[in-house]
C-alpha cells in the first residue's frame, strides 16, 4: 500500500508537531495550573471547546496543506493518485480517527472516576494526575504507533489485530464487568513491594523525602495505575485507528488531539459519565465494525472500506447509544448486591 506521508519525507511534521503539543502541555500546567484548584464545570467546558477546536483547526489545516502539497509531489504524480481525492482522504480519516479514540476514551473517564473516588483523591489534586498521567500515554502512544506501523506490513499480523478488535467487542458486549479492584493489581502490589508509601498526601507532590529516604505519596500510586488502565486501552485503540488508516502520522496526530481534550473532558462528565450505561454497546459494536474492516470489509472493497461510510457508521453507532442512555433508564442494583 502507498504511503501518503511516509516517514523519511515528513520526520519534520512529527518533530515540528511534537514540540507544538509539548508546548501546549507547558503553557496548561505552568500557566493556566501552576498552582492545585478544583476545576470547575465551566473552566472544563471552556477547556474541552478549546481542545476540540484545536483539533478541528488542525484537520482543516492538514487538509489544505495536504491539497496542496500533493499536487507537487512526484511519486504520488506517477502512481496515479489523484492529489484531490487523497487529500480529502486524509482529512476524514483524521477526522474519522479522533471521533473514535475520543469515544474510546470515556470508558478512560469512567476508570479515573472510579479510581479517584477508591483512593479518595482530593479534588484540586486530579488535573495534576491526569496531566502527567496524560503525559505518559503521549510517550506509549507514540510507541505503540511505531510498533503498529511496523508489525501491519504483515498482512497476518492485520488479521490478527482485526479478530482481536472483534472479539474486545463481542466481550463488551456480553460480558459483564468483574468490579473493580485496583488492590489486586499486580502492578500496584510490586510497586507497593519496592517503594514505600506515606499514609497520607503531600500537597500535590509524588514524592516526599523523609528521615533521609524518599516515600512515594498515593498520588503517585495512582499515577502509575492511571498509567497502566491507558495502556490496556491502547492496546485496543490504536488497532482500531489503524483499521481506519494506514498512515502512521493520522494515527499519531488524531490520537494525540484526543488525548489532549481528556483532562477537560474527565472534568466535564465526572459527574455524569454513569449515566451513558448504553455507550459501552455502542463502542463494542464500534470495535467489531473496525476489526470488520481490517479482515473483511477492505478486501471487499478493493482495498480500502470508503472512509465517509465508515464515518457516518462509526457516529450512528455512538449517537444512537448516546441517546438510549438517556431513553432507558438504568437498571438500579439490588441492595445485597451494592
Amino acid at each position: 500500500m502507498v504511503s501518503l506521508f511516509p516517514f523519511s519525507e515528513y520526520w519534520w511534521f512529527y518533530l515540528s508537531f511534537t514540540g507544538f503539543v509539548l508546548l501546549l502541555l507547558a503553557i496548561d500546567l505552568g500557566v493556566f495550573h501552576r498552582k492545585a484548584h478544583v476545576v470547575s464545570f465551566r473552566e472544563a467546558a471552556v477547556w474541552s471547546a478549546i481542545w476540540v477546536t484545536l483539533a478541528l483547526v488542525f484537520n482543516y489545516l492538514f487538509y489544505q496543506y495536504a491539497l496542496w502539497r500533493f499536487p507537487q509531489n512526484e511519486r504520488l504524480a506517477g502512481l496515479g493518485i489523484n492529489p484531490a481525492a487523497a487529500a480529502r482522504q486524509a482529512g476524514l480519516e483524521f477526522f474519522t480517527g479522533y471521533l473514535v479514540e475520543k469515544s474510546l476514551s470515556v470508558d478512560n473517564i469512567f476508570v479515573f472516576v472510579l479510581v479517584f473516588r477508591y483512593f479518595a483523591i482530593p479534588s484540586q489534586y486530579q488535573h495534576r494526575v491526569l496531566f502527567f498521567g496524560i503525559l505518559g500515554a503521549l510517550i506509549f502512544r507514540a510507541i505503540f504507533i511505531t510498533m503498529g506501523a511496523m508489525l501491519l506490513r504483515y498482512e497476518w499480523v492485520v488479521f490478527l489485530f482485526g479478530a482481536f478488535l472483534i472479539f474486545t467487542g463481542i466481550k463488551m458486549l456480553f460480558v459483564p464487568d468483574r468490579g473493580f479492584h485496583p488492590e489486586k493489581n499486580p502492578l500496584i502490589r510490586l510497586f507497593r513491594k519496592l517503594v514505600p508509601v506515606t499514609d497520607s498526601f503531600e500537597g500535590q507532590r509524588f514524592f516526599v523525602r523523609r528521615g533521609g529516604k524518599w516515600f512515594a505519596t498515593p498520588l503517585m500510586v495512582v499515577l502509575v495505575f492511571v498509567e497502566a488502565t491507558d495502556i490496556v486501552f491502547a492496546i485496543d485503540s490504536v488497532p482500531a485507528i489503524f483499521a481506519l488508516t494506514r498512515e502512521p502520522l493520522i494515527v499519531y496526530t488524531s490520537n494525540v488531539f484526543a488525548i489532549l481534550g481528556l483532562r477537560a473532558m474527565y472534568f466535564l462528565l465526572a459527574g455524569a459519565v454513569e449515566k451513558f450505561h448504553m455507550l459501552k454497546y455502542g463502542l463494542a459494536l464500534v470495535l467489531i465494525f473496525v476489526g470488520l474492516k481490517m479482515v473483511w470489509l477492505n478486501h471487499a472493497y478493493g482495498g480500502k472500506f470508503p472512509i465517509g461510510i465508515s464515518l457516518a457508521v462509526i457516529s450512528v453507532l455512538v449517537g444512537v447509544s448516546i441517546a438510549l442512555s438517556f431513553l432507558i433508564p438504568k437498571r438500579s442494583a439490588p441492595a445485597d448486591a451494592a
